[in-house]
């Protein structure tokens, strides 16, 4: 008999098992030049940046004073805006008148070119709306910058009141303002109820 063969031996397979997991290296990131560059960002915008100047309306004035001013009434043109919003003017002896808000520069141009001694008096009531206040004073001053560019107008103006101006002086629109006060209350009470005369305007 021959000799057996010894059988082979078993080839070990290399199963996964548990690994070591590799170990990662910690990455460490430093904040502190970033916080320099905000800062000094943060510190360029504050200098650079232009704020909004707060609007403001210039508003001119006259002296305090307890002295009357005497004038006649051809040379007052009174603007009145009711509790309800409503347009009135006086002037001499015609009015009061209701008008639109929006005829309002055509009135102030023609009276002031009509009488270049003219001033106005605004008397708003309580309750009106601000707004109404703002739209006079925006109106005055655009038919003050128109006047002025008016060279008809200018000579007449300084001809007829060269006894307070020089020849060169230029157009100033002349207006006040006056409270709302219990004798305005009971005008226009009347006015509404049809006790006094007023007349409608354009």
């Amino acid at each position: 008999m021959g000799a057996l063969d010894s059988p082979a031996p078993e080839k070990k397979h290399k199963g996964k098992g548990l690994r070591r997991p590799k170990r990662r290296i910690g990455v460490r990131i430093d904040m502190t030049p970033m916080v320099d560059i905000a800062f000094l960002l943060l510190i360029f915008y504050m200098v650079t940046t232009v704020f909004a100047a707060p609007q403001a309306m210039e508003i001119n004035l006259p002296e305090d004073s307890d002295e009357a001013i005497k004038m006649k009434k051809s040379d007052l043109l009174v603007l009145n805006v009711d509790d309800a919003d409503t347009y009135w003017w006086t002037w001499g002896d015609e009015g009061p008148v209701k008008f639109k808000q929006d005829s309002l520069r055509t009135l102030l141009y023609g009276a002031n070119r009509e009488n270049s001694r003219l001033s106005t008096l605004i008397v708003i009531h309580p309750d009106a709306k601000y707004n109404d206040f703002v739209n006079i004073l925006d109106e005055i001053e655009v038919v003050e910058y128109v006047l002025r560019d008016d060279e008809e107008f200018m000579v007449k103006y300084r001809e007829e009141n060269k006894d307070v101006l020089d020849s060169a002086a230029t157009f100033s629109y002349r207006y006040s303002t006056k409270p709302w006060d219990a004798k305005d209350d009971q005008k226009f009470k009347k006015l509404k109820s049809g006790s006094l005369l007023g007349g409608e305007g354009s």
